[in-house]
């Protein structure tokens, strides 16, 4: 029953805090990656969570869907649909409910004369540099890939975004999905701007390279095990093959 608990306590936090995001399984450990299902998860927490969950997870999906998107009418909410095009180039969308015509791309009323960036609000001035931007210094940025806004107040600058899991550099927006030993921070304009020491983050390769060196250890002491090991696996393969073939033979009269 604790484990229960513990459960539910897991789904619940993940559906409050993962803005809709598949719920993972809670073992730290576990090598199949896998997520919980719907009715796994209506059965687990309260009416009120899941419905919440089914709602995060709705909006979610037309957020990352470049065929959908949402009326910018405030009291509307109406999911329409783009029209095919070349890839962030804008197109007039209009909505089904309201029947306003805006701009895929800036969300304003459609325009035909100017660019979107003429459109979009202008950057509130901090004394780190603007609130919202691609700026260094900028306390709130667009996730490169959902283009979801994240605030970093402080603390190491490998950033993943919660929404769709993807690792980037928060100073450059560079790609981090592969830099497991973060060798992005050794070279370049965000050299040593990593938010932790040397030291840390050579003890943090050395647990790496250990991880990977045990694995490869592994694999090699195994699989000449497994070469010996596979006659005897075929043949009893083979014996319980005969067994259940034999069984399920009709009787001879």
């Amino acid at each position: 029953m604790e484990q229960v608990q513990c459960l539910k306590q897991y789904m619940q936090l993940a559906i409050q805090e993962g803005c809709g995001s598949p719920i993972t399984c809670p073992d730290m450990v576990c090598l199949n990656h896998g997520t919980l299902q719907e009715a796994e998860i209506a059965c687990l927490v309260p009416v009120d969570q899941f419905q919440l969950y089914k709602r995060l997870k709705f909006e979610r999906e037309v957020h990352l869907d470049p065929q959908r998107t949402w009326c910018p009418t405030a009291d509307c909410q109406t999911v329409c649909h783009i029209a095919a095009s070349e890839p962030r180039a804008p197109v007039p969308v209009e909505c089904p409910a309201c029947h306003l015509t805006f701009c895929s791309s800036c969300k304003e009323a459609w325009h035909l004369q100017h660019l979107c960036q003429e459109n979009q609000p202008t950057p509130v001035p901090t004394e780190q540099g603007s609130l919202i931007g691609t700026e260094t210094e900028a306390p709130i940025k667009q996730c490169p890939v959902c283009r979801i806004y994240i605030e970093r107040n402080e603390g190491c600058a490998q950033m993943m975004c919660k929404n769709c899991k993807h690792t980037f550099c928060w100073y450059c927006l560079q790609n981090l999905d592969n830099d497991i030993f973060l060798r992005h921070y050794d070279r370049g304009p965000c050299r040593n701007k990593l938010g932790h020491s040397r030291a840390s983050v050579m003890w943090n390769r050395t647990q790496v390279v250990g991880i990977l060196v045990g694995l490869g250890i592994i694999a090699l002491v195994t699989s000449p095990l497994l070469l010996v090991a596979s006659p005897c696996i075929i043949c009893c393969i083979c014996k319980s093959c005969r067994s259940k073939k034999k069984n399920h033979s009709p009787p001879t009269t």
